[in-house]
């Protein structure tokens, strides 16, 4: 434990112009020398403002850099550690905002005839993906793979299948509308089919289709077979009631 006499010392109010270098110096030297318990004791005595002011000194303050031009017509000095916007203190130019073309006006409405005709390419590339993905499921030894590889196929189909639906069905569309404007230009009565009368129609062209693609038997066969789980499903339920 330091003599009082050095503890009355490091009380004492003292301002920065009248310490020297010598004195701080050599009260941090016997301050260093103290035990950890006399520190904080001496820290609880004196306060911690005056303690952290003897043990680390005063701290300097930084000098504040005024960027100035000496003349107007002089290059601004800038600091390098700030990024300075300057082009919205510009006369005449307008902060670039993000455009969604989806909802912007200014692109146009949305024609999907139009955009099926300049994608119409990916339906080809679409094919020859599964035809990739066909050769690699006979190469592949792995069990698991070839799994993943069939569900990929069976997705790969049945969206080209849909994809096809869609646009057959676009096409008998656009054939109806077109039979209607020519009845109105020759001054008849134009007749529009019924959803009943349309739903027939696609039957029978997809029995048609089947028909030339010798897959009319298969398509057959799935159908009775769903038929018949849906009946004798409807049959449970039937004698679940009466019981």
């Amino acid at each position: 434990m330091e003599s009082n006499s050095d503890l009355e010392r490091l009380e004492e109010p003292t301002e920065q112009e009248s310490e020297t270098l010598t004195e701080r110096e050599s009260i941090r030297k016997k301050v260093s020398n103290m035990s950890f318990e006399d520190l904080q004791k001496l820290k609880e005595k004196i306060g911690s403002k005056k303690y952290n002011k003897v043990v680390f000194g005063v701290k300097q303050k930084k000098i504040k850099t005024d960027f100035k031009r000496a003349n107007k017509n002089r290059p601004r000095e800038m600091s390098s550690k700030k990024r300075h916007v300057i082009q919205d203190q510009l006369d005449g130019t307008k902060k670039n905002l993000p455009r969604d073309p989806r909802f912007d006006p200014l692109c146009g409405t949305f024609d999907e005839k139009t955009f099926k005709s300049n994608y119409k390419f990916l339906n080809d590339v679409r094919k020859k993906e599964r035809k990739q993905l066909e050769n690699e499921y006979k190469d592949e030894s792995d069990p698991q793979r070839q799994q993943k590889i069939k569900l990929l196929m069976q997705r790969m189909d049945n969206q080209i299948r849909e994809q096809d639906k869609r646009d057959k069905e676009r096409k008998m569309k656009e054939e109806e509308n077109t039979n209607i404007r020519k009845k109105l230009m020759q001054g008849e009565k134009p007749v529009f089919k019924k959803k009943s009368e349309k739903r027939i129609e696609e039957l029978v062209n997809k029995y048609e289709e089947l028909k030339k693609t010798n897959k009319l038997q298969k398509h057959l066969e799935r159908r009775h077979k769903k038929l018949a789980k849906k009946e004798q499903k409807n049959m449970k339920k039937n004698v679940a009631i009466v019981e």
